[in-house]
């Protein structure tokens, strides 16, 4: 394999990962457990020594057990004691046992030094089997003195408490209490060595605790400063100290907390997520050998068999040791630099244990923070292998399978957990019936599609082909020739290499790998073939090349497709044939594409000097669209007189798509034209009309007696501007130029669609984006438009003086006149279909115009129920009006809602406050409850039965009862 993928082999490599998180480059892994910033791979690994010591002699009471009371012996009974016991575990696992191993042996020393201090004499001096212990201890690095120190530790502590399990013991406390300065070689070293207790109380308790823990506890926030006050200066635990009494509370507080009612029998320091990983992967990776890393020690089942003493204490169980078992493993065959193909074999014989793991029911929490990051970490080892198989299986494709096994069964696992759909299973390397499972088809597919592309990328690459047009020493023909060969070469090594591997894993690898191939050289292609503008005879000879290295792929496609009906169906669709008969017309797309790049150029030169004047009055468009419709047409007939046969639909489909957006942006730029919004006023607070307002008393001043009960009043008396008759205006027209600028703009949209009705039908150059996109566009300069006029251009008939002052003083006459001429001179100057959607919408804009005088009129209106037959009277003159130049349907169907509007003038007030105050419960939702009427919000839709339409009327009526019932229902504000 290649040897980007390895990494040095050395102790600092195993460690590596604890400190921090492997990178992910070239082969390395990616560490799955997390960070412990506070403490360093060496202080864990202490840690974790005195974790084991202390779980181990608890368990043995303390007393020697016939020479054996540190552990299982290493021998063989059966084979006196010469050489280590057969491993079961390595059987199982298919790991191989190292050649000649003599039985490790050491001397017992006196009775400080060890953990044998309690041999017989008669064994002392003499060599004897090392125990299963003391090889833990060898290959952790550690030596007897620790042990001595560590035992006579345990003897103070356990005297009396025979009966205390380790369980209940919370290690460094106790190694705190009883372990004194005096029995270290200087105060640096106990400084340090507290130090790490304290630190290691504070992640097991505080940092990485099993239990939450508020941030705020006042157990937590003491032993935080304890850990930082020892940081300076060692504290002291002596017996009566202050500091080591508050520790112990602290300790003892945050260990045994629980959270339920039901008596906790363990306590809480070393079992968070991920310091007890961490503490446990320390033991774990004492298994190996020292000077053979490669080699797993036969002595593997008794050194489990001790490290699992330690799983109460570590919060582990049977499904984590299996998953840090898998990751040990493997992580030991990745810093060994992937040369020990037992280690992968064991990894995958782990897995299927994890796999069945993975398929409990009662899995705890803590065993699913374990499970998914080391699941992803290995898919994504294995995945970044794979993505690139031809590099880094080059020179040995025996080690691909059981990578493809690796990342499948790890994908699987991650996949199925986190969807939580069905129970996880698992692909073991031989098993071809689960290997035609959509998930393991989805992997293999994205493999090989992604390695293919890199192997051709790098040919791609080598050959700088991205300069290839202007290279002096080689012709880009020739370029272009050798990149056709060196994809045939790809093609015949993947058949001939991995193909025969990938079978097992996928039912056409080959038919996914010639297929890739096929895209990526006619991506290429095609990129170069646009860079010419005419054929040569050098072109045509690539394009021999090019068609006969298609029907090599095609055909390696088509072999392997017609095994498989399902799959071969579907990847015979992804194949986009690269004939010369489509590279001649891409040509001619090419022609049209420069074509639409003159259109574009007219248009933009459009949007910087179009004024919207008329050509003409026989042309009553603008001059940029007869250069837009002259550019269009000459295209799209020279395209239909090219001489290639057969015509290329998709070039055709590229004309039609081209010009549709063309037009698009020609009718996107002629329907920019503002909103209608900007010409509506703003509508006025709401006040009452009360009797004191400077309208009443107008009104009374000048009133006298008649049926109506309203009389005109001097408009001299109010801000009005001059009426249309003083302008002088009365007889023709009142469309501003701007608002005839809004003309030209509809009869150069109507031009565009005649020449679209036209053109398709001669052509059959479907565009009907561009047609939708035109109705859309006329609709809406046509309301902009009328709105102009009506509420900008026609202000004065309208919301500038229509009933301002009173109503039989200000009918709607002049507007109507006003109105007439409008309509005349609209009718002459804008054409079909565009001059009957402009009459509707001023239409109604008009009736907009007057619902805005009656509803939002201001302080300058006043309305009594006598002046509803006036009002009612003027909109039915505005609908004969408009009934002249539109169907009465349409008018009458506009002009409903105004007619309701104008109704409730008609009405009591009694009556109407009656209505508002229900329609204005029911529309908040508070039912027919009248006890309090909200404020009804402002829709702008006005309607009969809107409530805010209501209040409008009672605000505009003078009258007593609702002048009353606005100042006591909602505290209105008298007018001015």
């Amino acid at each position: 394999m290649g040897t980007r993928l390895r990494r040095r082999s050395s102790s600092s490599s195993v460690f590596s990962a604890l400190e921090e998180p492997e990178e992910e480059d070239g082969g390395e892994l990616q560490w799955p457990f997390g960070r412990l910033d506070t403490l360093t791979r060496d202080e864990l690994k202490e840690t974790a020594y005195e974790l084991f010591f202390t779980c181990f002699r608890s368990s043995s009471g303390g007393r020697p057990r016939d020479g054996s009371d540190a552990g299982t012996k290493a021998s063989s009974p059966g084979r006196g004691g010469l050489t280590p016991a057969t491993s079961r575990v390595k059987d199982a696992l298919g790991l191989r046992a190292k050649p000649s191993v003599p039985v490790r042996t050491t001397v017992s020393t006196s009775a400080s030094g060890s953990l044998f201090a309690t041999l017989p004499q008669s064994a002392k001096g003499k060599p004897r089997p090392m125990t299963s212990a003391e090889i833990l201890r060898t290959q952790m690095g550690f030596t007897e003195q620790t042990d001595g120190r560590l035992r006579k530790i345990l003897m103070r502590f356990l005297v009396g408490q025979v009966a205390k399990q380790v369980e209940t013991i919370i290690l460094p406390l106790e190694l705190l209490r009883h372990l004194r300065p005096v029995e270290f070689g200087d105060p640096p070293e106990y400084h340090r060595w507290q130090h790490r207790q304290l630190k290691v109380l504070e992640a097991g308790l505080l940092l990485h605790s099993s239990v939450s823990t508020d941030r705020l506890h006042p157990a937590g926030l003491r032993l935080r400063e304890i850990v930082s006050a020892s940081e300076f200066k060692p504290i002291d635990t002596s017996k009566h100290s202050e500091a080591m009494r508050a520790l112990c509370n602290c300790a003892m507080s945050l260990a045994w907390r629980h959270q339920s009612v039901a008596p906790v029998e363990v306590c809480h320091w070393a079992d968070g997520f991920p310091l007890n990983v961490h503490l446990y992967l320390c033991l774990f990776r004492s298994i190996f050998d020292l000077k053979e890393p490669t080699i797993v020690l036969e002595e593997l089942d008794e050194l489990l068999e001790l490290i699992k003493k330690t799983w109460t204490t570590l919060g582990i169980n049977k499904m984590i040791h299996d998953v840090c078992f898998t990751w040990i493993l493997f992580e030991q065959y990745i810093v060994t630099g992937l040369v020990e193909s037992d280690l992968m074999d064991a990894t995958l014989a782990m897995l299927d244990e994890v796999a069945i793991n993975a398929k409990q029911l009662d899995r705890e929490p803590s065993y699913m923070k374990v499970l998914m990051p080391t699941m992803t970490s290995l898919k994504l080892w294995a995945e970044k292998q794979l993505l690139n198989y031809h590099e880094c299986f080059d020179k040995d494709v025996t080690m691909m399978d059981s990578v493809l096994c690796l990342a499948v069964s790890a994908t699987k696992i991650v996949r199925e957990e986190t969807s939580s759909i069905g129970s996880v299973g698992m692909i073991v390397k031989h098993d071809i019936r689960e290997g035609r499972n959509l998930l393991l088809k989805n992997c293999v597919d994205q493999y090989i599609r992604t390695s293919v592309k890199s192997a051709f990328t790098k040919v791609y690459d080598h050959g700088k082909f991205d300069n290839m047009v202007v290279e002096v020493d080689e012709d880009p023909n020739d370029t272009m020739i050798n990149l056709a060969k060196a994809t045939e070469s790809i093609a015949f090594v993947e058949k001939a290499k991995y193909s025969p591997l990938l079978k097992r894993w996928h039912p056409i690898p080959r038919a996914i790998a010639a297929v890739t191939l096929h895209s990526c050289f006619g991506a290429v292609l095609r990129q170069y073939m646009y860079k010419f503008s005419c054929l040569t005879k050098e072109l045509a000879n690539l394009l021999k090349i090019a068609g006969n290295l298609e029907k090599l792929l095609i055909q390696m496609v088509t072999e392997e497709a017609a095994e498989s009906e399902e799959d071969g169906k579907e990847i015979l669709h992804e194949i986009t044939a690269y004939g010369v008969d489509s590279l001649l017309f891409k040509l001619t797309k090419h022609w049209v594409d420069d074509r639409f790049g003159m259109a574009r150029q007219c248009i933009n030169s459009a949007k910087e000097s179009e004024n919207w004047n008329p050509v003409s009055k026989s042309e009553p468009y603008a001059e940029s669209a007869v250069n837009i419709m002259n550019i269009t047409k000459v295209t799209v007939d020279e395209f239909f007189e090219i001489q290639v046969e057969p015509k290329d639909t998709e070039v055709a489909k590229s004309l039609a798509d081209g010009l549709d957006t063309i037009f698009k942006d020609y009718i996107l730029f002629v329907a920019s034209c503002g909103s209608k919004e900007s010409y509506i006023p703003a509508l006025p607070p709401l006040t009452r009309c009360n009797q004191d307002s400077r309208v009443s008393q107008l009104w009374k001043k000048a009133a006298a007696p008649c049926s109506a009960g309203v009389v005109a009043i001097d408009p001299s008396s109010f801000p009005i501007p001059r009426t249309a008759h003083e302008l002088g205006d009365a007889h023709r027209h009142t469309a501003s130029r701007s608002t005839q600028r809004l003309y030209v703009r509809l009869n150069t949209l109507n031009h565009i669609l005649h020449y679209m009705d036209d053109k398709s039908s001669s052509c059959k150059i479907q565009i009907e984006g561009a047609r939708s996109s035109i109705h859309a566009a006329i609709l809406h300069v046509a309301e902009v438009a009328s709105y102009r006029l009506i509420f900008l251009d026609s202000a004065h008939f309208f919301y500038d003086s229509l009933y301002m002052g009173s109503v039989i003083g200000a009918r709607v006459n002049p507007a109507l006149r006003a109105l007439s001429h409008n309509i005349a001179h609209l009718s002459v100057v804008l054409k079909e279909p565009a001059r009957a959607k402009m009459l509707r919408e001023v239409l109604r804009a008009s009736l907009e115009a007057f619902l805005m005088v009656v509803l939002a009129g201001g302080s300058g209106r006043a309305f009594s129920r006598a002046d509803f037959e006036m009002v009612a009277e003027d909109l039915a003159s505005l609908k004969r009006l408009f009934a002249q130049a539109c169907a009465e349907d349409a008018v009458a169907e506009a002009a409903a809602a105004a007619e309701g509007v104008v109704a409730l003038m008609a009405m009591p007030t009694e009556k109407l406050v009656e209505e508002f105050s229900i329609a204005a419960c029911e529309a908040s939702g508070l039912g027919r409850s009248l006890e309090r009427v909200p404020m009804p919000p402002t829709t702008g839709r006005w309607h009969r039965s809107d409530p805010n339409t209501m209040l409008r009327i009672l605000c505009h009526r003078d009258d007593d009862s609702a002048n009353r019932f606005l100042r006591r229902t909602f505290q209105l504000p008298k007018r001015k």
